[in-house]
């Protein structure tokens, strides 16, 4: 429990219209007491650090200067927001943030009247903003709307698209771009360069955002309250679309996350005056472990391989192959589309662009992956990180329906693996394969087998027969086959690794359906469309007719909490298996006891 009797300012403001009344010369204290307060919070629980340090400042002079919440605030990236729910009413829950029943990691419209938009992906803020005083102008309604990008949002072209349509509506619009030069990385690209030698008082004979029909001002001192204070009242009241440039620093005020940006960009709990430990690492690969040794043992033996990433090269680990490979990596800044129409592009010249991407980012580029790529059948391949129950980051962050929206393109091969060696060799399976095709794998690590150094291809579409057992065939796909071993043991159940969600091994399903009474399918993915779907299909298109139970994610989307709590939920655990395949077939556990 944190000591409020510590934070004699900070303790008194319940709601920003307390904020509002504490006098400005006052504030600077209150911004210090703010840092100090959000150190000490994520010190204790973890989350996000480095981007909520930078913005405390800002944080401060927006609730003073507008008349939030009818003022609408939209936080874009989501994780700057810590300081903001530190103002607006949510102080002494900061630390459950992340946690099953607190916080949200992210602005959240169901958590807080102040939070106006959800924002968990990035670069949404400006077209949100827009759309939003488009609809107030109509009505005649004069409140203003704040769109506060940074944190590397202002690299992807859905905010450009926003910025080109504000400019020419003239709409009455205020975009605060902080400008830290990072996203979780390093910022890249000729954008972040411009912005640099704008910053560095280089000649420019107008701005981009100018040019876009902004009225531009700055560049000013994030962390400088008196002139931020400044700065915002004078745009408040100017009609048309204003941007103020801000330039932070990242990790403000805690002298480690400043210098290691990348580090404290997300923290677990830590000692605040030793800094984040180096932990041993954990005693099994993650699945990005598994991936990243891959990628560099598969560039070693083909020149043609290029790796690509969004703006994720720690989350995807691409660290160890963009020193290996520079001229062979591309991080392409937070633009996945641009990724993945980029990697077409290749694939059209002879190479064989492997695209590193998180599950829930993928769905930001499905255009491009059904006409860019699966269309044209190029040979490109998605490795898809953080597939499945993800946890602590919510439901924005959940990878639940990349086997729904990929299974049902055609030239697609989708595989899920059940462990760590199988997650390389179909890795190798989908490299080798001359079309489209992904390998989704979950957070984490692996159930702990032993992963071979051979670059072994898989058989495409087999899958394989684990145990043979009696009346129920248990179809299991990738992450979902360790829980489902110990369930077809107590049931005495048949059970397959499927491997493959496309194309499925039609062979071994009709062979299985014929020899047992019912069918269970079990993935970490949503039931609607997903693998077990695929299962129900081919039955159906071989007019057979059979008990199917389907169980995986549900049709909600999935609140935050640990992986394992959020599994329990949705009742892929031990227990809740169990519970479903009783509740659906109860004479499996009679069966069972009568072979026993």
């Amino acid at each position: 429990m944190i000591d409020l009797s510590r934070y004699p300012l900070l303790s008194a403001i319940q709601a920003p219209g307390d904020l509002r009344r504490v006098p400005d010369r006052q504030l600077p204290a209150v911004a210090d007491e703010l840092r100090r307060y959000l150190i000490e919070a994520v010190a204790s629980s973890g989350g996000h650090f480095g981007a909520g340090l930078g913005v405390v400042e800002l944080t401060v002079a927006l609730h003073r200067v507008f008349d939030t919440p009818n003022d609408r605030l939209i936080w874009d990236v989501g994780h700057q927001c810590y300081p903001h729910k530190i103002l607006t009413g949510r102080r002494d829950r900061i630390t459950t943030i992340k946690k099953k029943g607190g916080l949200a990691p992210f602005p959240r419209r169901e958590e807080s009247e102040y939070d106006s938009f959800g924002v968990g992906h990035s670069s949404t803020s400006i077209s949100a903003a827009l759309g939003m005083a488009i609809a107030a102008q109509r009505k005649g309604d004069p409140r203003k709307f704040v769109a506060v990008i940074g944190d590397g949002a202002m690299t992807a072209g859905m905010a450009f698209e926003a910025l080109n349509h504000a400019g020419d509506l003239g709409a009455n619009l205020i975009v605060v771009f902080n400008d830290n030069g990072m996203s979780i990385s390093e910022n890249v690209g000729g954008l972040a360069r411009r912005l640099e030698k704008r910053v560095e008082g280089v000649s420019v004979p107008s701005t981009m955002f100018e040019e876009l029909g902004f009225r531009y001002s700055g560049p000013i001192d994030g962390h400088d309250l008196p002139r931020l204070l400044d700065a915002l009242r004078t745009v408040k009241d100017l009609p048309g679309p204003q941007l103020l440039h801000v330039i932070s620093t990242k990790g403000k005020g805690y002298a480690l996350a400043e210098q290691a940006q990348i580090e404290y960009h997300a923290v677990g709990p830590f000692d605040p005056r030793a800094g984040v430990l180096k932990k041993a690492g954990p005693s099994r690969p993650t699945y990005s472990d598994i991936f990243s040794d891959w990628l560099c043992d598969m560039a070693a033996i083909d020149e043609r391989l290029f790796g690509i990433t969004p703006a994720m090269r720690e989350g995807s680990g691409l660290v160890r192959f963009s020193q290996a490979y520079p001229q062979r990596y591309f991080d392409v800044a937070i633009a996945e589309q641009h990724a993945v129409t980029l990697a077409a592009g290749m694939a059209c010249e002879g190479a064989k662009p492997v695209v590193a991407i998180y599950s829930t980012f993928l769905q930001r580029a499905y255009d491009q992956v059904i006409h860019d790529v699966a269309l044209q059948n190029l040979d490109v391949t998605f490795a898809i990180d953080r597939a499945g129950v993800v946890g602590p980051d919510g439901a924005t962050h959940a990878g639940s329906f990349d086997l729904s929206f990929l299974r049902c393109l055609p030239n697609m091969v989708l595989m899920a693996p059940a462990d760590e060696d199988e997650c390389r060799r179909m890795l190798t399976t989908g490299f080798r394969h001359p079309g489209p095709a992904a390998i989704r794998y979950p957070r984490g690590v692996g159930p702990g087998v032993a992963v071979r150094s051979e670059l072994e291809a898989l058989p495409i579409g087999k899958a394989q027969l684990r145990r043979r057992g009696r009346y129920l065939a248990i179809l299991a796909f990738g992450a979902m086959l360790a829980p489902a071993a110990d369930i077809a043991a107590e049931f005495d159940a048949t059970l397959v690794n499927m491997r493959f969600v496309k194309p499925l091994d039609e062979t071994m399903i009709l062979e299985l359906a014929a020899s047992h009474d019912a069918f269970v399918t079990i993935e970490d993915n949503a039931i609607a469309g997903g693998a077990g779907s695929g299962i129900a299909e081919c039955l159906g298109a071989h007019g057979v007719t059979l008990p199917l139970l389907h169980l995986g994610l549900p049709d909600a989307y999935l609140e935050h909490g640990s992986r394992e709590e959020v599994l329990s939920d949705a009742g892929l655990d031990l227990p809740g298996l169990r519970k479903a395949i009783l509740a659906r077939f109860p004479h499996a556990g009679r069966l069972n006891q009568a072979g026993a």
